[in-house]
């Protein structure tokens, strides 16, 4: 079994953030998304993994993943112009040969891993299994309606009047038959090939498809406050309390991980929250569920439920919440304003 893992698009939704940066690797917790979908095809043992990657963005994608050996993974870099996801698939087909594969979403954090489902997928025999999760707004997704044996019987895209709450989360399995569902589909009204047609073309086909209700958590990251989001939920699930860095005159509480070389001086930092390698805290509160991207530098400000990239500077700032924060980004005072939610690009200066 191999993996293939979606790390293409071109993010309009983060923008300007992904007109720098792949938006897979957006950090959650001071670690890339991507690094989280990785860790989790690592777990399962497969060791070809082939990486869809966009024009735009592709070599960032490959500066980070570089050859897979950080993750003991054997890496292909398969480009592809964004054209959906079945068309990932066939664009792939060279790489994936006549094995199954596990696809995922190169932005998507789940609480499960895959083991689970990989398990099912070799026991059962199957075509497709295909992951669900509840939604309460299924007219943004793709909808799976199940049988009473957990087949799947009928798929809509972002359908107007839903027939369940069962979304699409994407994360798939396949045998090779998939490929010849996708030579049989047309482009969608988008001009896609879309897999949820793929996947409705082999249940027509008369292959064995299967789905498996997601028991954990599901975070697409495509927007700022799914970042947000994302970044809270692994720091409340995965931080422990790690000083390595230097604290002096400053009060530490709860879970917080301070990286080598940090420096905290008189301040408070409150966890669950992250800080990175070289960040500089001085005379500032850092509340719960924030991470401070390695080189930043913080003196005399609030901050509370974001994320902060790398090398930023804050200064004088009452009051920062519910904000993204890129890389080398400059945020200063103006003292006519107090709380602030900001969405900043990389090497944006702005003064509050």
């Amino acid at each position: 079994m191999k993996a293939l893992v979606l790390s293409g698009g071109k993010g309009t939704r983060l923008r300007p953030l992904t007109f720098t940066c792949a938006k897979q690797l957006i950090p959650v917790a001071n670690k890339p998304i991507l690094g989280y979908v990785l860790d989790q095809v690592k777990a399962t043992n497969i060791k070809k993994v082939g990486i869809i990657t966009a024009p735009e963005t592709g070599q960032f994608v490959k500066d980070y993943v570089s050859d897979g050996s950080a993750w003991s993974l054997n890496v292909t870099y398969i480009p592809q112009e964004p054209l959906g996801l079945a068309h990932a698939v066939k664009t792939a087909r060279r790489f994936l040969g006549q094995d199954s594969f596990v696809m995922c979403l190169g932005d998507n954090v789940t609480g499960q891993g895959l083991n689970s489902f990989v398990k099912k997928f070799k026991a059962e025999g199957l075509d497709a299994l295909i992951i669900l999760k509840e939604v309460e707004n299924p007219s943004s997704f793709g909808i799976a309606q199940l049988d009473e044996q957990g087949n799947i019987v009928r798929l809509v895209e972002k359908p107007k009047i839903p027939m369940g709450n069962l979304a699409i989360i994407g994360t798939y399995l396949f045998s090779n038959k998939v490929h010849q569902a996708i030579e049989r589909i047309k482009p969608s009204w988008r001009g896609e090939l879309e897999i949820t047609d793929a996947i409705q073309e082999m249940i027509n086909m008369g292959f064995k498809v299967k789905a498996e209700i997601l028991n954990s958590w599901w975070l697409d990251t495509g927007k700022k406050d799914d970042i947000l989001s994302a970044n809270a939920k692994i720091l409340d699930e995965f931080i422990q309390r790690d000083i390595k860095g230097t604290v002096t005159n400053s009060t530490i509480d709860g879970r917080v991980k301070v990286d080598l070389d940090a420096k905290i001086v008189n301040s408070t930092v409150r966890g669950p929250c992250i800080i990175g390698k070289n960040v500089l805290i001085e005379n500032s509160f850092i509340g719960p569920y924030t991470s401070v991207g390695d080189g930043s530098k913080i003196f005399n400000s609030n901050l509370e439920y974001c994320v902060i990239q790398e090398d930023v500077v804050i200064k004088d700032v009452e009051r920062i919440e519910d904000s993204l924060i890129g890389k080398n980004a400059k945020v200063t005072r103006n003292p006519r304003s107090r709380t602030i939610k900001l969405h900043m690009g990389d090497f944006s200066e702005v003064e509050v």
